[in-house]
């Protein structure tokens, strides 16, 4: 399965939150890759805790040209893969846990920047695409945000004949906020959107549809200790917001889950633990739950079903 995801713009939290969805589908047992196509800033080793071993790999590449961009450019054939499990700088990520899958991190080139999509990229993309689904169950693909040179190479890789029989899905992310829903709402169904870019690559715009979902990140919940008059005006946003979202093709139909604000991803984006929540107790486990559920819910066939 190809998993791709997009957010309207940067600090959404989709990279923390894919980061944490494939983490959570290597301890079901899958076998997991996760591809830095965050052109314009590949910074997912920090969320796996890998950023000295992503370090040391560059150190030792003599042509400074190490990394998935490089490789789809074409500037270098070799293709770092960092193994989170023994690489990892953080003690609760070494040693996976029984009966784990693999997790690995293929990183993108550090101080790299957006590039022009051509033919020959586009091939080297679907190369790299159908080696990683030889060997891992799960591929996800971290894509810069907004309308990028990134998701326009994913659905034209897709759309190739190569590809056309693999189990794609997309995972847009957004804030639940006015801006963010409405920026959403655009990237997806607006001019240059996924839709349109997509049936302009060749995808069938109802197949494609119906393999995107979006995901709610960091979503407040009510404070305690609230005013009445508080509580009362974030009830009423909080109705406004399900509505806007409704009218904007983005209701709960087609929203596969949300994660709630976590305190700890707003001071380290990093990968939670189930020890981070149940042991050390800085993590809240609503948060572990929605990511759990997420994961579920990428393989469960009934949560894609047509719309």
């Amino acid at each position: 399965m190809l998993v791709f995801a997009a957010s309207d713009k940067g600090g959404t939290g989709r990279s923390v939150t894919c980061a944490n969805i494939a983490f959570r589908c290597a301890l079901k047992g899958m076998d997991v890759a996760y591809v830095d196509f965050d052109f314009g800033s590949p910074t997912a080793p920090t969320v796996f805790g890998l950023t000295a071993a992503a370090d040391r790999t560059a150190a030792a590449d003599r042509t400074a040209a190490t990394g998935v961009h490089s490789y789809l450019r074409g500037e270098n054939a070799h293709l770092p893969r960092l193994d989170m499990w023994s690489l990892s700088e953080r003690a609760a990520l070494r040693g996976p846990p029984p009966g784990s899958g693999r997790l690995c991190l293929y990183p993108g080139n550090r101080g790299g920047g957006e590039f022009a999509i051509g033919g020959a990229v586009t091939g080297r993309c679907v190369d790299l695409l159908l080696l990683l689904l030889t060997e891992f169950d799960i591929v996800f693909v971290d894509l810069s945000a907004g309308r990028s040179f990134a998701v326009d190479l994913a659905l034209n890789a897709t759309a190739r004949d190569q590809l056309a029989n693999t189990e794609t899905r997309w995972l847009v992310f957004h804030r639940w906020t006015h801006q963010h829903i409405m920026a959403t709402a655009d990237l997806v169904n607006g001019k240059r959107g996924i839709v349109d870019i997509g049936t302009g690559h060749g995808h069938d715009e109802a197949a494609l549809r119906n393999r995107i979902r979006f995901v709610r990140a960091a979503v407040p919940r009510e404070p305690d200790q609230l005013r009445p008059v508080q509580a009362e005006w974030i009830r009423t946003l909080d109705e406004e917001l399900t509505a806007m979202a409704a009218d904007k093709g983005l209701g709960r139909a087609v929203t596969l889950g949300a994660v709630p604000l976590e305190p700890v991803l707003q001071w380290r984006e990093q990968i939670i633990t189930d020890g981070d929540a149940l042991t050390s107790g800085v993590a809240n486990t609503a948060t572990v739950d929605a990511y759990q559920d997420l994961a579920a819910a990428l393989t469960d066939s009934s949560r894609w079903e047509t719309l």
